[in-house]
């Protein structure tokens, strides 16, 4: 089926090349994506035109022009501020790194049979180190299957960003110790030590209300654009296209 916005046709091709800058889904969930967030680009440079905004080689700066024309974002109050930073006081701390060691028992994500097997063997491994707690070194040796396996399953200090998000979600949150269950990441199960930690001190609001005010200004924004992009889908002519379950195609 023609995908369509207002009579115009969005063309195959560009749909096929937007389709391979989805990065998640089946082919057919991919299309769908690229389709919506080509509807909408095609909804706002029809916009865009219809207020006298020159679109020609100039797509993406018309957008913009348009929207700030257009969507009003009041700034976040120091009280808005305020408020979020009481709600939230967690987040707002000194960047956690924790000094850990690990085990990793291998297993291919598209394998179920062999991610059971080594959830069980992780299992084991962990109940025997809990009652020996001195075999982890050669335990990390024999088993894992991490180039640290070398240096006793030992890899450093690690913090946000420097190791698979699966891992370092568990690890930064863990106590200094051996962790009770093992952690599932896309290469199998890992057991995780943690021999120290540092960061997690609370900061002061005034340290972090300035990176408050442009979090709660831009969410304020996507908001408003994505109500802004729901009002035009509303009164256009949409074929081949469902923006009703789109969030905000535009900012994705």
């Amino acid at each position: 089926m023609l995908a369509m916005v207002n009579r115009v046709v969005l063309p195959e091709h560009h749909i096929n090349a937007e389709s391979g800058e989805v990065e998640s889904g089946t082919i057919d969930e991919k299309r769908a994506e690229a389709t919506r967030r080509l509807a909408v680009k095609e909804l706002l440079r029809q916009r865009a035109e219809a207020v006298g905004i020159e679109t020609a080689e100039r797509l993406d700066a018309a957008i913009d022009e348009l929207l700030a024309a257009e969507v009003t974002v009041p700034e976040s109050s120091d009280d808005d501020c305020r408020r979020y930073f009481e709600a939230n006081r967690e987040r707002f701390v000194t960047p956690v790194r924790v000094d850990m060691a690990h085990i990793l028992l291998a297993a291919a994500p598209d394998d179920p049979e062999a991610r059971v097997t080594a959830r069980e063997q992780a299992d084991d491994l962990i109940a025997r180190i809990q009652t020996e707690p001195d075999s982890f070194a050669a335990l990390a040796r024999t088993h894992s299957r991490c180039p640290s396996a070398s240096a006793d399953g030992a890899l450093g200090w690690i913090g946000r960003g420097q190791t698979v998000p699966e891992l370092e979600n568990v690890a930064l949150r863990l106590d200094i110790g051996l962790a009770k269950k093992p952690v599932e990441t896309r290469y199998g199960y890992h057991i995780v030590r943690v021999d120290d930690r540092r960061g997690g001190a609370p900061l002061a609001y005034d340290d972090v209300a300035a990176m408050i005010a442009d979090y709660l200004t831009e969410s304020s924004w996507r908001r408003a654009v994505s109500q802004y992009i729901r009002v035009l889908a509303s009164e256009a002519e949409l074929r081949g296209v469902d923006l009703e379950t789109a969030d905000n195609p535009l900012l994705q």
